[in-house]
């Protein structure tokens, strides 16, 4: 670089001494002296970057000569000039003729290594702004990497950067090595210009010899000197920054690194650094930040605070285990086997989040995490193995979940992973990694496999339920007669009793779970030879194959579809093969009238329930299905759908059972059903009831069969008879109040907008695939306007009183008409019931035929009616002009004639019971059913449940003898479902007015709930443990204080700190133990607590209380474990213990797990219970309370309390916001966690510079706040990416003060380039020595 000097004078005369010192070969020293004196008194400041520019170019290549250097050398020692600066104007001059002078390359290196690692004296000099951007100026850094910043700290970074990189591209040129590398040449220049001749060299250069000996000794001193940048405390550190900050100028240099360490011929003549050892130099594991410098007094409980110490440790833990660390996901797959849960998002999405999450806050191997996973969903199976009876998921749904959900969460990790770009996956980029993850190279699908290698061992949970038995055998012969080398297909085993093999074929669920995975290419056959995996070979099979039976195999060859086909097919679930799926639905799109249907029933058959290989495949086509396309020779004017009538009417029969319900909404295709059934409810609820279709059983069905059960599903998916106004919390609404028609649309129309981003998630892909299938074009709810009118009908009547009913309007007519149906028998030539709402007369004749009194309408105005009628109804038996029975039997004739109506009637009902505008009606067995044959018995089951659990209600019955009483809407809609037969026929009505026909009892005054389970259990005995448990939740919406009771008690069931049995050792195991239902003889079996919390919080008004409670209840977790006597003995021997130190770390490790299972139970719980909207408000409003506030408790408590309590409370926070928003950014949570993260990283930087004060314990505090930011550091580094810079350096410089320099510099270390530059100075400030 050519350097202009502003005033000419002084470096005249510094040239003219220089030249003079040189003549008469004076002492370096006196040289140095004279000049520093003649610069002072010139009014230079030194040191001088104006001097380093001219004794370089004076040097190079002029006055290449020993006594030069020596005067440079001086120069630098005397610090005249800046040897930073001198370093990089001698890298320009140097390196490009380190063939021609290397001499002068071997000095150049001497330099380097004396001065470029001695960084702590040259940035405190006054010039050092001045330094460093000469620097930049000589090596053009900024342009060259990219970073748009003069911070001269930053520019520090990339000087040591270039530093070694130059060094190694040179390294890599003499070795011949640079042309392997992908970018062929040297960004910095360093290519030899061996032409140039230099005349000036006086060293013994001529000889060949020695010049080569030089070389090879300058390359070899080079990597060594590489060798000692990666190993020194201060420039490792800053080469750290360089990587995180920089990684895609990164990835290359470390390609070419390993490029060296693998092939350098120069590294076996090193005595200081072998070719091994700069490999492992170049790992992830070595290049980082955290090398202990200066740490604090409490570094040690930082690092049983790590988070791979609960893997490590969990032994330790009293009353938990290795499988505790996975608590989350146990609870989150319970919850979802919750038959009131209809979910919009995948769950493949959440558990795919969640493992995410608990993978990187454990801090576990993809191995364990695996593991985990397969224990957690095992469980989940093994805890209900026989289900009580009653409309709820069985097991079927859980089978879903562990052989289909949890396989293709499994599947998009594995996908995610090998489907990274290789750099990506090694390095990562700047926003979406941290160096925790690349420590070790990411090999998941080997992880799969070992961990099912080790699932053998769990044989307790591998059990298969009896159902499945027959499935887990077949799995097991197929492997045994694979490894016997016996080429079988599928249509073998549709054919043979596996009881017949010559050998026990027993399998487990494992052998089903490795076939579910051998299904989607997740492993192959190689598995069968896993040991132990088989239990021996044959030689022979023992049957042969009948030539023509029916199953999948003879119908792939062609067989027709004769009902023994049809049959068999409905009964066995398709092989493996997707081929088989597609057949069939070519068959449902353009089969003949009866094959169509026979498709459609094959379709939700056994290859839905039990098809787990292939159930994401058998959902897509039935939602497909639901959306048929225009049939080729269509003509007409009506509506596309109106000929795929008895097909649609199979298929929506087909899936409206609970399970049917649960498994959609597992596989995330919630939003597009609905989508696809609006518009068959639009069609078929606007057709005139005068067509009819003959299935092929002779059933005939009308428009309003097909649109009663499409409208009764479709209700399903929305808890359409909940108030549209819930709580809302902070300015996320709460789950339950966004599943509403508009919303289900919205979520619909987002996978078809997110299709051109999602090819690096499969789950999305598939998503958008089906929705894209049925319309490429979003859908709103405008496009259904008879569907609109009704819904804004249901809204309104919710909201206020029903009004509006006008004289002669055709909705009048209506009303006259049904009423007339409806109690035709009752009041024949007498005044119509009408006359109490409004006024008039029958417009019907009262002698006409009973079919003529139906109103020949479309569905659609027949549910307009139906308020008015009910209204009308149930006012006339409240002024005593119709009998309960006879209120009963109208509106069962009116759900009878149109089953859709019994939705309409569900919401007035409700709507008017929460008005509180009836009068109550005594149940007594004479106008009203009674309920005093069972109701004692019910509410001693109740007291029985609730006091397994822990929760002590001191009065739940009325009391005395007074009679049962309901309001007399919650009585009238009680009558009506009891009217119901449990039958198929009557399940997916029942399914719909169950769940209303509870929140209605619900909203009433105890004990509304036990009657009507009383009522309910005398018709339906066998349901009586499902009726009563639900019965027994409707305690907690009445008592706040039973839901503290029964949080309560799931903390001390968890960490085992009571001896109740329910407890035993804590844990998973205590918190949601074996299901609820008759398990034991003598009656109902004791209800873990987790279990009754996650079926009552959905239904819970208010939620926000929750966050106060748990926050209280994990504190005082806290103090009993700290205060447990297990701990004060072992704090006591500590005194006199040999080992003390060792038993004192794993007393506290130990107390330390327990206090982390604590936390982790409760960001669980109040993740579960209120999403997104709770856990953003828990840390924007709830934490900050708490910690201004004075707190009793922190005086009582001891040292060693406050501390961990902070510490359980930062766990709690970061698993909160881990669990709501995710770790990384791919969830559409993550957009809202940098405003929220951002006020609360405020609140701690805010209080650490003494802008707040704070009112909880100060060791409290210093634990929190160390621990919330030790878990971002290693847990979720991309949160600090999203934190403010300013906000960032003041949690750093208060961290600081608290002596936790370590902490702080990790914190700006992964602050991103904003916080590089403070981070370089903190690591130059405190790690050089």
């Amino acid at each position: 670089m050519e350097f202009s000097l502003q005033s000419s004078r002084p470096w005249e005369e510094v040239i003219e001494q220089t030249e003079v010192a040189k003549e008469k070969v004076v002492d370096p020293l006196l040289w140095a002296l004279q000049v520093s004196s003649s610069l002072s008194t010139s009014g230079v400041s030194l040191p001088s970057t104006e001097l380093a520019h001219v004794l370089v170019n004076y040097i190079c290549w002029d006055n290449n000569i020993p006594i030069l250097w020596k005067f440079l050398d001086k120069a630098l020692m005397m610090k005249i000039v800046p040897p930073l600066l001198v370093i990089a104007l001698l890298s320009q001059r140097v390196l490009p003729k380190r063939h021609s002078h290397p001499a002068a390359y071997r000095l150049y290196l001497e330099f380097l290594k004396r001065h470029a690692f001695a960084l702590k004296c040259q940035i405190s000099g006054p010039d050092y702004e001045k330094v460093v951007k000469s620097i930049d100026a000589t090596l053009h850094l900024s342009e060259i990497f990219g970073l748009q910043t003069t911070e001269p700290a930053i520019l520090v970074v990339e000087f040591i950067f270039s530093m070694v990189w130059q060094l190694l591209d040179a390294s890599l040129d003499d070795e011949g090595l640079l042309e392997l590398t992908e970018e062929k040449v040297s960004r910095w220049g360093i290519k030899p210009q061996e032409m140039e001749i230099d005349g000036h060299d006086v060293y013994d250069e001529k000889n060949i010899a020695y010049r080569e000996r030089l070389q090879n000794f300058n390359t070899t001193m080079a990597i060594e000197i590489i060798g000692q940048f990666l190993q020194n405390k201060v420039t490792s550190r800053i080469l750290y920054l360089a990587r995180r900050n920089m990684s895609s100028h990164w990835v290359n240099f470390i390609r070419s690194l390993r490029l060296l360490g693998a092939n350098s011929a120069a590294l076996k003549n090193s005595k200081a650094l072998t070719s091994e050892a700069l490999l492992e130099l170049t790992s992830d594991s070595r290049i980082v930040l955290s090398k202990k410098c200066k740490t604090s007094s409490v570094q040690k409980l930082h690092a049983v605070m790590a988070f791979g110490s609960l893997a490590s440790s969990a032994g330790l833990c009293h009353g938990a285990s290795c499988s505790d660390l996975w608590l989350p996901l146990d609870l989150l797959l319970e919850d979802a086997m919750d038959g009131y849960l209809v979910n919009t998002t995948s769950a493949i999405e959440i558990i795919t989040g969640l493992i995410k999450t608990l993978q990187a806050i454990n801090g576990t191997s993809w191995h364990d995490t695996f593991l985990g996973l397969w224990i957690s969903s095992l469980r989940l199976v093994q805890r209900e193995r026989d289900p009580i009876e009653g409309p709820i998921p069985r097991l079927d749904t859980r089978l879903c979940m562990v052989l289909s959900i949890i396989i293709l969460v499994v599947a998009d990790l594995i996908e995610e992973d090998e489907g990274a770009p290789s750099d990506e996956k090694e390095y990562g980029s700047t926003t979406t990694s941290h160096w925790k993850e690349m420590q070790f190279p990411r090999k998941l699908r080997d992880d799969l496999v070992s961990s099912l290698q080790v699932l053998g061992d769990y044989q307790g949970l591998l059990a298969p339920p009896k159902s499945v038995v027959s499935a887990a055998n077949q799995a097991a012969a197929k492997a045994m007669l694979f490894v016997s080398g016996i080429n079988v297909g599928s249509a073998y085993f549709e054919c043979v009793n596996i009881k017949d093999m010559p050998i026990s074929c027993s399998g487990n669920l494992r052998h089903m779970i490795v076939e579910a995975c051998i299904a989607r290419n997740l492993l192959d056959t190689s598995a069968y030879f896993w040991p132990g995996y088989v239990n021996g070979r044959i030689n022979q099979l023992p049957y042969s194959v009948p030539p023509q039976a029916p199953g999948w195999s003879s119908f792939m060859k062609g067989a027709p579809l004769t009902s023994v086909m049809i049959n068999a097919l409905v009964s066995s679930p398709a092989p493996r093969y997707i081929t088989e799926l597609e057949k069939i639905f070519e068959i449902a799109v353009n089969g003949s009238e009866d094959e169509k249907i026979s498709a459609a029933t094959i379709l939700c058959g056994a290859s839905l329930i039990r098809g787990w290989n292939i159930q994401e495949y058998t959902v897509q086509f039935i939602t497909r299905l639901m959306s048929p396309p225009v049939p080729t020779d269509f003509s007409g004017s009506d509506c596309r759908l109106i000929d795929y009538a008895p097909m649609l009417n199979v298929l929506i029969c087909g899936i409206a059972s609970v399970d049917c319900v649960q498994i959609f909404s597992l596989h995330g295709l919630v939003p597009q059903l609905a989508c696809s059934l609006m518009p068959i409810c639009e069609v078929f609820g606007s057709c005139v009831p005068n067509v009819s279709w003959k299935l092929p059983s002779g059933e005939e069905i009308s428009p309003h069969a097909v649109f009663s059960n499409a409208f009764a599903l479709l209700l399903k998916l929305w808890r359409f008879n909940h108030p549209p106004i819930e709580h809302r919390v902070g300015d996320v609404p709460t789950v339950g109040s966004q599943l509403t028609p508009e919303y289900l649309l919205l979520v619909r129309n987002s996978h078809l907008l997110s299709s051109e981003n999602t090819h690096k998630d499969r789950n999305k892909r598939r998503l958008s695939e089906v929705a894209s299938s049925s319309s490429p074009e979003p859908v709103f709810l405008d496009s259904f306007p008879k569907l609109k009118v009704w819904y804004r009908q249901h809204q309104r009547c919710i909201a206020a009183t029903l009004s509006g009913l006008v004289h002669g309007t055709t909705v009048h007519q209506t009303v006259d008409g049904l009423l007339n149906m409806m109690f035709r028998k009752i009041h024949k030539g007498s005044q119509s019931i009408t006359s109490v709402t409004s006024g008039s007369s029958s417009s019907s004749g009262a002698g006409n035929e009973d079919n003529s009194l139906k109103p020949n309408l479309p569905a659609w105005d027949i549910l307009e009616a139906v308020p008015y009628v009910v209204d009308a109804a149930l006012t006339a038996c409240a002024h005593g002009r119709l009998s309960p029975r006879e209120l009963a039997t109208g509106l069962k004739d009116l759900a009878d004639f149109l089953p859709a109506c019994l939705a309409t009637i569900a919401s007035y009902f409700s709507a008017e019971v929460s008005r509180c505008v009836w009068k109550p009606v005594v149940m007594n067995g004479m106008d009203w059913p009674s309920p005093a044959a069972n109701l004692s018995n019910v509410e001693e089951h109740i007291k029985k449940i609730l006091a397994a659990t822990g929760v002590d209600i001191p009065r739940l019955s009325a009391g005395g003898s007074s009679l049962a009483t309901l309001p007399l809407p919650l009585a009238a809609f009680l009558s009506l479902t009891i009217t119901y037969k449990i039958d198929k026929a009557s399940e997916r009505f029942l399914n719909l007015a169950g769940p209303a026909l509870e929140s209605l009892a619900a909203d009433c005054p105890w004990p509304c709930m036990p009657i009507v389970a009383s009522l309910w259990t005398q018709k339906a005995k066998r349901w009586f443990d499902f009726l009563v448990f639900s019965a027994s939740r409707t305690v907690f919406l009445h008592n706040s204080d039973a839901t503290v009771q029964l949080l309560k008690s799931c903390f001390t069931a968890t960490l085992g700190l009571n001896i109740a049995p329910i407890s035993s050792n804590g844990g998973v195991g205590a918190l949601l133990g074996h299901g609820f239902g008759s398990h034991f003889c003598g009656g109902l079996s004791p209800v873990a607590p987790g279990i009754l919390y996650l079926r009552i919080y959905r239904s819970m008004r208010d939620i926000v209380f929750i966050t106060e409670e748990v926050v209280s209840l994990l504190m005082h977790s806290v103090k009993e474990i700290a205060c447990s006597d297990m701990l004060k003995q072992k704090l006591e021997k500590l005194k006199t213990s040999k080992n003390g130190m060792k038993y004192g770390q794993v007393s506290l490790a130990a107390a330390m797990n327990r206090v982390k299972l604590a936390a982790s139970l409760a960001a669980s719980l109040v993740w579960l219970s209120g999403g997104l909207g709770l856990v953003q408000s828990l840390i924007k409003e709830t934490l900050p309370s708490w910690f201004i506030s004075v707190h009793r408790s922190d005086r009582e408590g001891s040292g060693l309390v406050a501390m961990l309590g902070g510490y359980a409370l930062a766990y709690f926070a970061v698993l909160c916001g881990a669990f709501a928003w995710g770790v990384d950014s791919s969830s559409s949570a993550s957009k809202r966690r940098p405003k929220i993260l951002g006020t609360h990283m405020k609140f701690l930087a805010s209080a650490l510079d003494g802008k707040i004060s704070l009112g909880c314990n100060g060791a409290t505090w210093h634990a929190y706040v160390s621990g919330f930011v030790s878990l971002m550091v290693g847990c979720t580094p991309n949160w600090v990416l999203e934190v403010d810079v300013d906000v960032l350096r003041r949690l750093s410089k208060g961290l600081r003060q608290w002596d936790e320099e370590e902490l702080a510099l990790a914190l700006l270390g992964i602050g991103g380039v904003g916080t590089m530059g403070a981070a370089a100075e903190l690591i130059i400030e405190h790690c050089d020595s």
